[in-house]
Formats: structure tokens, C-alpha cells, sequence
């Protein structure tokens, strides 16, 4: 500030600013000096020009040393990769690879990349951070730079591993990399029968535990416990659980699906199986979001799956996440799915999933401040999920910040520009700011199908919010011609007749919506589109009916 002699110019360096002007000596210029000057002028001259450049060259030699050194420190810092996170370190275990030659073979080396990350997370939660699985699979093939990848997730340390399996043996790889050096702290190679398979991911995460250990200080130790393990006794059901867990992630309608079988046939193998119960709660609960299949058809499955999981082992966090889910969505019990949620959490502080879908029940219950700061732990945990990013924006877009959900949703976009979940959330932001033609625009865009009931409802809510009543009542005569000949979504329909303001059918579809447990319900507290309804009875009735009333 106020500087005299040196400016600061942000992001580019340093500049001398102090006048700089021949100053003559006795009469005489210190250049140019006539030819008769004196020995004894001269040297006068020459003492003072050097009295006067001595504090202007010290005061450069010390900009640039400045400069230099601040440089210096951030290229070693860079060289040195993330500081951790809240006093943890941060691990990523990338994706193992597979050297069977079998594409079929996958759903294994990807099983054993979960499983390290589920081991790893749960050793010493206050010590060591582990990035989830969705984050690591983007580098699945890639051949990015461990400096890179240290950067984009924010970690010091990674697990690298192939696998190799033949019959009923199995060859397991895996090397610890210090990614501030690019150092190996340790290396192993495991040969072991397949039924060995259980205990040896407990070994190795042990092992690497004791490795990162070793670089963190005596006030940090990882003290992992190596009786945490929940697999199972049966390898063959471990084995149709990873199937399960594979197909689960794809998250597509025939996914669910075929994740449901492989769970089915895990928990029938071994009926002691929690985490495969847990599996089927979170298919069951999930699986009418990406099918259209009716909501209603799936309760009580979820339900016995989700409440057979935490019977079988209290312990495991995915248990809890699970019967969380199902009793907020269905049974619309919400003290008991906060307090699964926070047992969840508090099992296991690294599982990204708990922080993400508890940051969404606090979202549906108003509670935005948390939300977002469940929602920023998530973040920290699975820095490349589009779906934890994109719910980052749903929750500014319920709590009506409405430009900056809007930038949020783009960010996402720009990772993924065919993100359904960003363009959804992306079109009801535009449409509460008033942004008609750029909602319209994205209807164009994402839904071209004249035959999905969506793409009419949408268009009856933008056209009528836009003023357009005859194009939004030919939208909704369409719809209603669907809705003869198939089952539309209740929240469609009620969308729709929001769009043109026809309160009486919004209410009749609302409590159709209630009777069949349409997704819908759980954010009548919170949704921008119910706000004119809010003063009716009849949606503060609701509202108690669901546990949502103020």
C-alpha cells in the first residue's frame, strides 16, 4: 500500500516505480561529461552517481529475490501436491487394473477397486481421507499424469493395482505412490486361492495404512482395525455382490435391474449377507427415478431389504444409508432417517454417499446452510461426481438463489454436456427467473420425443408461466391423451396444471401424487413451483400430512 518505489502487480510480478532523472554534479552532467573534468571531479562525480545507484540496485536485487523466492516456494509447493484436507491426508485408489483379457472380468478388477476404497475409509477416518469411487473412475483407461491427478482430487498419496485372474487363483498387484515426489513407499505382489480373496483386501489396506503412516509424523498414526471387515464367509456370494455393485453404478433403468438379480442371488448364496441387502434397499429405492416404473411398487421391497441389512450388521454404514433413504421416501420419516444418516456417517466419515443424499434431506426439510455443507463434504470426498455437483445447484435452486444455481448447473454442464440432472435442475432455474425461451430451448434439446409425457408437461408449465395459454392448453390436451393410454407421473401432471393455474386439478394430482408416493412429495416444503399454493389449506394440510409443516 502506498507504495514509493516497488508496485505489486497481481498475477504478473513487480515494477519499479520511483522517478528515475540525471542529476548534475557541480554544474556538470553525470553523462556526457566534458573532457577537461579533473581527475579529482571525475572520481567526485563517479562516487556520488554510485552513492545514488547503490539503494536503487539493492532495491532491484531485492524485488527480484523476492520475486524469485515466491516463485521458488510455489513451485515447490506445486511440486509437492495438495496440503491436506483438515489436517487429514487424502488417498485415491485408482481404478485396478485388469490383465485377464476378459472384458467380462471387469465387474472384478472394479469390486476390488471398491472394496480397497470402502477398506481404506473406514481404517482411521480422522487421519485419512479416501476419494470415493466415482471420482477414480474417471481416470479407468487414462494414462494422466500422477501430478495431474494429485491436483484434480486433491490427494497426497495413491494406490495403484492391477489384477489378474485365473480360475481360482488370483494375482493382486498394488503400489503405494507418495505424489509430492512421485515416490513408491512400498510395492507388493499377492499371489492367493480366490476363497483367500476377503482377507487379503483387508492385508493390503492394513499394509498401506502402515506405509502412509510412516510419512505422516508420530502424532498422526493410522491405526487401522482389521476385524472391520463386513465381507462375507462365501466367496461365491462376494462374487455375485460385486456383479451387483457393478451394474448398480451404471445407474440406467436396465442397470438397476440387473443389479437387483445379481443382489437377489447374493443374499440367497449367503443370507447373512448385509451389504447385499443393503444393495437391493438402494435399487429398490432408486430404481423408479431412472425406469418410470410407478413408486408405489417398491416400498415394502426396499423396506424388508434395507431393515435386514442393519439387523445383520449394525456396523456397516451402507446399512443405514440405505433404510435412511427408504424411510424418508416413502415412509416420510424424517427424524428416523436424520438419525440413520448421522449413524452412517458417524461408521464412516469417508462414505461420500451419506454425506450427499443426507445433505439432500436436509435440503427437503429447508435446512439449506447444513445442506450445503454436507453438500461441500461430499464435494471433498468425490471431487469429480457430476451428481454431487449437480445437487450442489438443486439445493441453490431451492433455497431460491437462483443465479447462483444457474452458474453451478453450467459448470456441470461444461464437465458433461449430456448430464440429465443438470439440465433438469438447469430448466427449473430458468423458468423461476423467467427465462422462458432458454427453458423452452432446453426442452427442444433434451427431450425431442413428442410421445415422452414429460416433454408436455414441461411445455404446458413454461408456455402458461410465459403467458402463452393457447400453446400451453394444446401441451396439456397431449398430455392428457397419454395419460389415457398410459400412466403418467403424477408430478408431471401436476407441473402442468400449475403452468395454467388450474389449482383444483393441481390438488387432485397432488393427492394422487401423495397416494402413490411420487418423488414429488418429498419437496413440497422447499419447491419454487408450489409457491402459490402455500396459502391454501389444503396444501398446509398436506404439508403436516407428509411431516413437513413448519
Amino acid at each position: 500500500e502506498n507504495s514509493r518505489y516497488v508496485e505489486t502487480l497481481p498475477r504478473v510480478g513487480y515494477r519499479f516505480i520511483a522517478p528515475v532523472e540525471e542529476v548534475p554534479a557541480k554544474g556538470r552532467s553525470v553523462v556526457g561529461a566534458p573532457s577537461s573534468t579533473s581527475h579529482f571531479d571525475a572520481l567526485a562525480i563517479t562516487q556520488e552517481s554510485s552513492r545514488r545507484r547503490w539503494p536503487i540496485i539493492l532495491g532491484i536485487v531485492i524485488v527480484l529475490s523476492a520475486a524469485l523466492g515466491g516463485y521458488l516456494v510455489q513451485w515447490s509447493r506445486k511440486r509437492a501436491g495438495p496440503e491436506p484436507v483438515n489436517g487429514r491426508s487424502m488417498l485415491a485408489v485408482l481404478p485396478f487394473e485388469n490383465l485377464t483379457g476378459d472384458a467380462g472380468q471387469e465387474y472384478f478388477s472394479d469390486g476390488m477397486t471398491e472394496e480397497m476404497i470402502a477398506q481404506l475409509g473406514r481404517l482411521d477416518p480422522e487421519h485419512l481421507g479416501v476419494i470415493a469411487r466415482t471420482s477414480v473412475m474417471n481416470y479407468k483407461h487414462s494414462h494422466e499424469q500422477l501430478e495431474k491427478i494429485g491436483s484434480e482430487l486433491g490427494v497426497q498419496y495413491v494406490l495403484e493395482g492391477t489384477v489378474r485372474r485365473d480360475a481360482d487363483k488370483v494375482r493382486i498387484s498394488a503400489q503405494l505412490i507418495q505424489v509430492r515426489d512421485q515416490t513408491h513407499i512400498w510395492a507388493r505382489q499377492y499371489d492367493r486361492e480366490l476363497s483367500n480373496l476377503l482377507a487379503l483386501q483387508g492385508e493390503i489396506a492394513q499394509e498401506i495404512a502402515g506405509g502412509i503412516q510412516l510419512t505422516l509424523g508420530e502424532n498422526k498414526r493410522i491405526a487401522g482395525d482389521a476385524k472391520r471387515s463386513v465381507s462375507p464367509s462365501s466367496y461365491e456370494a462376494y462374487d455375485l455382490y460385486l456383479k451387483g455393485e457393478y451394474f448398480w453404478n451404471k445407474r440406467t433403468a436396465e442397470g438397476f435391474q440387473q443389479a437387483i438379480r445379481y443382489f437377489q442371488q447374493a443374499v440367497d448364496k449367503d443370507p447373512g449377507y448385509a451389504r447385499a441387502y443393503a444393495g437391493l434397499a438402494d435399487s429398490y429405492a432408486l430404481i423408479s427415478g431412472y425406469s418410470g416404473i410407478p413408486q408405489e411398487a417398491f416400498p415394502q421391497k426396499a423396506r424388508t431389504a434395507a431393515q435386514r441389512a442393519v439387523e445383520l450388521d449394525e456396523s456397516l454404514p451402507e446399512a443405514h444409508t440405505a433404510l435412511a433413504l427408504v424411510v424418508q421416501n416413502f415412509d416420510w420419516d424424517w427424524p428416523t432417517a436424520e438419525r440413520e444418516f448421522r449413524r452412517a456417517i458417524e461408521l464412516d466419515p469417508n462414505y461420500a454417499t451419506a454425506h450427499h443424499w443426507y445433505g439432500e434431506h436436509l435440503t427437503w426439510r429447508g435446512h439449506f446452510d447444513e445442506a450445503l455443507q454436507e453438500s461441500e463434504r461430499a464435494r471433498q470426498l468425490d471431487p469429480l461426481s457430476l451428481i454431487i455437483a449437480a445437487d450442489n445447484g438443486a439445493i441453490l435452486y431451492f433455497s431460491r438463489q437462483f443465479d447462483r444455481a444457474e452458474r453451478k448447473l453450467r459448470s456441470v454442464l461444461e464437465m458433461e454436456p449430456k448430464f440429465p440432472r443438470a439440465w433438469g435442475m438447469l430448466e427449473a432455474t430458468y423458468l423461476e427467473q423467467g427465462k422462458f425461451a432458454e427453458a423452452r430451448a432446453i426442452i427442444a434439446e433434451q427431450q425431442p420425443s413428442h410421445e415422452s409425457p414429460l416433454y408436455w408437461a414441461l411445455q404446458a408449465a413454461i408456455n402458461g408461466r410465459a403467458g402463452r395459454r393457447a400453446e400451453a392448453q394444446r401441451a396439456l390436451k397431449m398430455l392428457e391423451q397419454l395419460n389415457r393410454h398410459r400412466r403418467v407421473d403424477a408430478g408431471e401432471m401436476v407441473s402442468a396444471y400449475l403452468g395454467i393455474g388450474d389449482k383444483e386439478r393441481v390438488f387432485g394430482w397432488l393427492e394422487k401424487a401423495y397416494a402413490e408416493h411420487s418423488g414429488v412429495i418429498t419437496t413440497l416444503k422447499v419447491e419454487p413451483l408450489y409457491d402459490p399454493l402455500r396459502s391454501d389449506p389444503r396444501f398446509q394440510e398436506l404439508l403436516r400430512r407428509v411431516g413437513l409443516a413448519p
